[in-house]
């Protein structure tokens, strides 16, 4: 077996990677509006609804502009896709899109992705990044956050996504950009995303799906960007409910809501509801007419929308500025959207260790989701055999298809405006074949429908390696007659055939998948291993070879479930107007454990090439009346392998009977690096927050009196320790 400690060049690698931020300390939320309240107490009426108003859609440097001012000057705000780096820009890192950074489950790593994104951001001069995406994961056929299309989120669990999309709003802001959290709320599929409306309990809208906006706000995240979606009835962009009671009320947010391109539908209303700016100005993309500019200051006029609240939406955009320091020399302008060969060249300073913490994530994200020994690749291997298009490169080349729409070749990030530029893309055969060195003979075959070649070529091989994808994307690009939701839960280009074949022709096969969520696997009992390789941006290759020589030791754990068939999920694609969340509560896992459902793989899931022991689980528990409840739960880890490696315990809460909670709620995790032989103790914190339920009738969050359980464990079906704790 190959030693799994790491080589000298793959630990200077991946060794942590600090990323400088800017020399002075944010503002405080109070400061920042205080300077706001100062500047926008000097403007005119058509200044402050030129800060809410998009200047058109082709018509910037940026997919999205503000009018400057003069007198006071303010300038025009930079606002950017996307969710894993610089659309539209050159001499950028393309890096892990969303749902492969979750499969880490490092809170430091997703700290340090945000934190070059927001490196990258600045120094093109962009105000506003346009991520991070949150949406959750409740169909496994959703197109970007959704399950189909997943990739752009963090998966199907709320507190795994709130803290995900925490950590990624602290790393962008370090640097003094505004993040912008994406797409609120309800918005769960691209299907009809335009012409539909989300119906969800209260319940179901709070503790699901305004749960991660929360948690950002607490993290002082800087813009909200509103849906396409109506939730019952009420377009996204003018529903007071969620923009004006819940997000500005009940959570405090401080910053701006903006809406998504083209999501604004009408004047008054959404300038009511709460609406601070319109992206990107045109009611339809491009046209030149607009629900505000002059239509704004009419209304007012009129007596329509009070000026104190176009005051609000001023002063609200300019705080989030001032926050970030941004009028301290911040850099001017340097991508060109739509004309991309005039943009000045800007070389990213530091762009070498993004490419390093790119690579650094893609490892640690890797699921190994079975092995029956084949991996690590060892030292009496002499012929590899790489099968599947997947394992090579993009046929129409890098940047051949609009947004990254090919759908061929190695999948490292899904399509539409989430995407950038690929600088290069080192591909599984790239990366494979220069670990391999001179060694070890690397033969492959790209041809998806030739079985009896494929079968020919893993025969003569010691271990053959399949590659197979299943891509997805945004609902304005078609791929393949998949409209952003992936139109079934099968790998595309043959996949199924392919993985079969290979197995039948060589005992040791191993099967590589990168798709943007969970795929269906009748072949699974026939491989050897499953390796989930996610979307890993420009890196992909090494990455995954850093995993398959050993070279690191996996920790990646799905952040989605896997079943056995697409039937076993609590909901899919509505095709209808009327959208409803017949699940409630019981989304991904929680509808498994609810109806008793044994998934092919857990939400949690993953392996290590160590093996871990959990014991001594001890719990404290206290309930005040004025500080609230506080809960710590202590876990000895013991690594019980020969070799170093991490282990993500992950903590549940199971609530009392009668609060009509799922059986049982992520509500912690640690990865912990623990050397072979040792252990450690892992500590979990519980309050207010990780206790409670939302009480439909109060609109407020209630602790419950009673039992609770906490169940610590290495993914939500495979629980090691539980406890009990009365409040």
């Amino acid at each position: 077996m190959h030693i799994l400690s790491l080589t000298a060049s793959a630990a200077a690698l991946l060794a942590s990677v600090a990323v400088a931020a800017p020399s002075t300390k944010l503002l405080s939320w109070d400061e920042a509006h205080k300077k706001a309240r100062d500047i926008v107490g000097q403007m005119s009426l058509d200044q402050k609804v030129g800060l809410a108003t998009g200047m058109g859609w082709e018509k910037t440097l940026c997919v999205g502009n503000t009018f400057a001012t003069e007198n006071p000057d303010f300038p025009s705000l930079c606002l950017q896709d996307g969710p894993l780096g610089i659309r539209f820009a050159n001499n950028v890192t393309a890096g892990v899109s969303g749902i492969t950074a979750a499969a880490s489950w490092d809170k430091d790593l997703l700290n340090k992705r945000g934190t070059y994104m927001g490196s990258e951001f600045r120094q093109k001069g962009i105000h506003m990044a346009l991520g991070p995406c949150v949406d959750i994961m409740r169909s496994p056929r959703g197109g970007r956050g959704k399950y189909q299309t997943c990739w752009e989120g963090f998966g199907e669990d709320p507190y795994l996504q709130g803290v995900a999309g925490s950590q990624t709003v602290e790393g962008i802001q370090s640097q003094g950009v505004i993040a912008v959290a994406k797409h609120f709320v309800l918005n769960n599929q691209e299907t009809n995303r335009k012409n539909s409306t989300s119906n969800a309990d209260n319940r179901t809208l709070h503790e699901v799906y305004i749960w991660p906006y929360a948690r950002m706000v607490e993290a002082g995240l800087g813009g909200v960007m509103c849906s396409y979606n109506q939730l019952h009835g009420t377009w996204a962009c003018e529903n007071e409910y969620i923009l004006d009671t819940v997000l500005k009320g009940q959570h405090n947010f401080r910053g701006l809501v903006m809406s998504d391109w083209g999501a604004q539908m009408s004047n008054q209303p959404s300038a009511n509801a709460g609406l601070d700016m319109t992206m990107p100005g045109d009611i339809v993309m491009g046209d030149g007419y607009s629900w505000w500019g002059s239509n704004l200051t009419k209304a007012v006029e009129d007596g329509e929308v009070p000026e104190e609240r176009v005051t609000d939406m001023a002063e609200r955009i300019a705080a989030a500025y001032y926050k970030m320091r941004q009028d301290k020399g911040f850099p001017e302008i340097a991508v060109n959207s739509f004309h991309r060969e005039e943009a000045p060249e800007v070389l990213i300073d530091g762009i070498e260790e993004h490419v390093q913490i790119t690579r650094q994530i893609g490892a640690a994200a890797t699921v190994v989701l079975s092995n029956d020994g084949v991996l690590p690749l060892g030292n009496g291997i002499k012929k590899i055999a790489l099968i599947g298009s997947d394992a090579g490169p993009i046929p129409q080349g890098l940047q051949g298809c609009p947004d990254q729409s090919c759908g061929e070749g190695h999948l490292a990030m899904g399509w539409g405006s989430g995407t950038t530029d690929f600088p290069y893309l080192i591909t599984p055969t790239d990366g494979i074949t220069a670990r391999a060195g001179d060694a070890i003979e690397v033969v492959y075959s790209y041809d998806d429908y030739d079985l009896e070649t494929a079968a020919a070529l893993a025969a003569d091989a010691d271990v053959a390696i399949v590659f197979s994808m299943a891509d997805s994307g945004e609902e304005y690009l078609v791929v393949d007659d998949n409209v952003g939701d992936r139109k079934n839960m099968s790998l595309w280009h043959n996949g199924d055939n392919l993985i079969q074949a290979v197995a039948d022709a060589n005992e040791n096969t191993v099967v590589v998948l990168n798709t943007v969520g969970a795929v269906l696997m009748p072949w699974a009992d026939s491989v050897k291993s499953i390796v989930w390789g996610g979307l890993a941006g420009q890196e992909s290759g090494n990455a995954l070879a850093d995993v398959l020589f050993g070279d690191v030791n996996p920790s990646g754990r799905l952040p989605f479930t896997i079943a056995k068939n697409e039937e076993d999920y609590g909901a899919t694609i509505d095709p209808n107007f009327e959208v409803v969340y017949h699940e409630g509560l019981e989304v991904g896992y929680k509808h498994f454990d609810a109806q008793g459902i044994e998934p092919l793989f857990a939400f949690g899931h993953g392996l290590s090439y160590s093996t871990f022991e959990y014991s001594d689980l001890k719990v404290k528990a206290k309930k005040h009346h004025k500080k609230g409840a506080s809960v710590t739960a202590t876990v000895t880890i013991t690594n019980t392998g020969g070799l170093d490696g991490a282990e993500v315990a992950q903590a549940y809460i199971q609530f009392p009977d009668g609060v009509g909670a799922p059986p049982k709620q992520l509500r912690g995790f640690e990865k912990v690096k623990i050397r072979a032989g040792k252990k450690t103790k892992v500590t979990f914190q519980f309050s207010d927050t990780e206790l409670s339920y939302f009480e439909e009738s109060e609109e407020a969050w209630k602790v419950p009196s009673g039992e609770f359980t906490v169940h610590i464990g290495a993914s939500s079906r495979d629980i090691r320790e539980s406890a009990s704790f009365t409040l």
